[in-house]
């Protein structure tokens, strides 16, 4: 009987570490970022640098909305061969950049975009709202653990303007699903 206790622990155990790299793995709404630029923070003298980095991408669904975020990057040994945990601390900046175009219905909160930020357990997330009231598109930046999350976030709005000589706007919140 203590075998088959300690085989069952031993399964469930399995399928939870199967469970959490499920959630983990990366994963990812928009393209990757392009790297705008790096620029250090902590010299190292053997290893890289700590660094700060901003990338910018396109809003996979909304044509004419770019984003653009800083994220720390560590250095050290741990963050040469891949293995550190980044910290929490991301900036985001999003703005109309041309036309906006819903390409399709979109949920409340659903991910523009994911990265993983440690080797298992946390990943960066930047998820899109939209505002009806104000017709303004919302984009929060977060990170989260899989046993505890951060509550730093950024967040950056997009007012829906008209765009050269078009001057028909649409309105976000009829691209809302549900």
């Amino acid at each position: 009987m203590a075998k088959l206790s300690r085989w069952c622990r031993a399964l469930a155990l399995c399928g939870a570490v199967l469970a959490q790299l499920a959630l983990v793995l990366p994963t990812r709404a928009a393209d990757e970022p392009d790297l705008i630029f790096k620029r250090s923070t902590v010299f190292k003298w053997l290893t890289p640098n700590d660094k700060l980095a901003t990338y910018g991408l396109d809003d996979p669904e909304v044509d004419g909305v770019a984003c653009h975020f800083t994220v720390p990057e560590r250095g050290g040994l741990s963050g040469w061969i891949g293995v550190a945990e980044e910290v929490s601390d991301i900036s985001l900046a999003c703005r109309q950049v041309g036309p906006i175009h819903f390409k399709r219905k979109f949920s409340q909160g659903e991910d523009m975009f994911r990265q993983r930020r440690s080797l298992f357990f946390k990943k960066m997330q930047i998820v899109r709202g939209c505002d009806v009231k104000r017709n303004v598109l919302v984009y929060m930046v977060y990170s989260d653990k899989l046993i505890e999350g951060s509550p730093k976030n950024s967040t950056s709005s997009v007012p829906i303007m008209p765009w050269g000589t078009n001057a028909q706007v649409e309105r976000c919140g009829d691209w809302i699903q549900g």
